[in-house]
């Protein structure tokens, strides 16, 4: 595997991924029972934004640093609160050189009764994620391929839970394997929330991933897109989407409000769009 988060860590694409996944968070943290968060390619959890990779592509400058230092209207930022009250925590005040993944971001939203699955393959990234979750009792790190613990790790013990399957998106079948994935992920856990990343260059892939999700029969898939950058450059993320297999019943109208103002926010000159539908199930 060749790609490093590190040099992308808290670009538009991760403040959405991570800002949604906050929300579903809040919405299992409100019920006593407990929750299992299953991270299928979880990378390392910290990523430092002063070192090099970062600095090399400082995209985080157009992302979590905008969302930061932006005006956002009181209702955007209520719903964002959970998960910028994250970022800041690892920051100190009026700096920003850290910036938490998809696993620190899950294991700060956990009770004494909740786990953490973080699951991470490449040898680097693998060795840091798990120093990084150290003797948390609640959280755990397994080196192991994130399609093979889509599989694996479902249904978990506790009957409510995410699985954030966030890939790499570096072989050419990627997107079939996130479709196969989710179909028979969610065969075994029919009831399990899963929270699908995927990145926008052109719309062939994308929409081809729609169309077969929504053959599949899964009932209630619902889809979430922001579009910063011109897609005229099939090279280049110009967006990124998330695929919501029961999503909790709170979040079609909380992505309304949050997703017109992260896209304008974050792109060029004001002028992102998006997309919130459902692919089956509610409308």
């Amino acid at each position: 595997m060749n790609y490093r988060h590190a040099f992308h860590a808290g670009n538009f694409a991760d403040v959405l991924k991570h800002a949604v996944l906050a929300r579903i968070l809040v919405y299992l943290h409100a019920k006593p029972g407990a929750f299992r968060v299953i991270d299928t390619h979880a990378g390392s959890a910290f990523y430092d934004l002063a070192g090099p990779e970062a600095a090399r592509s400082p995209e985080w400058r157009d992302g979590i640093q905008r969302l930061l230092t932006a005006p956002v209207a009181t209702p955007v930022r209520t719903l964002l609160a959970p998960y910028l009250d994250v970022v800041q925590s690892f920051n100190s005040a009026g700096q920003l050189t850290c910036y938490p993944g998809s696993p620190a971001i899950a294991r700060a939203f956990l009770r004494p009764q909740d786990r953490l699955i973080a699951c991470e393959l490449e040898p680097n990234a693998a060795a840091t994620l798990a120093r990084n979750l150290g003797s948390d009792r609640r959280a755990k790190a397994i080196t192991i391929d994130g399609w093979t613990a889509l599989n694996a790790y479902v249904p978990p013990p506790e009957r409510r839970g995410v699985v954030l399957v966030d890939p790499p998106f570096e072989q050419d079948d990627e997107f079939t394997r996130l479709a196969r994935g989710l179909e028979a992920a969610h065969r075994k856990w029919s009831s399990g929330i899963f929270l699908a990343w995927y990145p926008i260059k052109s719309r062939d892939q994308p929409d081809a991933l729609a169309r077969r999700l929504q053959r599949s029969g899964i009932p209630k898939l619902l889809r979430a897109e922001i579009n910063v950058f011109s897609a005229h450059d099939s090279t280049r993320l110009s967006g990124c989407g998330l695929i919501i297999v029961n999503p909790p019943w709170t979040l079609e109208k909380e992505l309304a409000v949050m997703l017109p103002e992260l896209a304008a926010m974050m792109s060029d000159r004001g002028k992102g769009d998006y997309r919130l539908d459902w692919l089956s199930g509610e409308t």
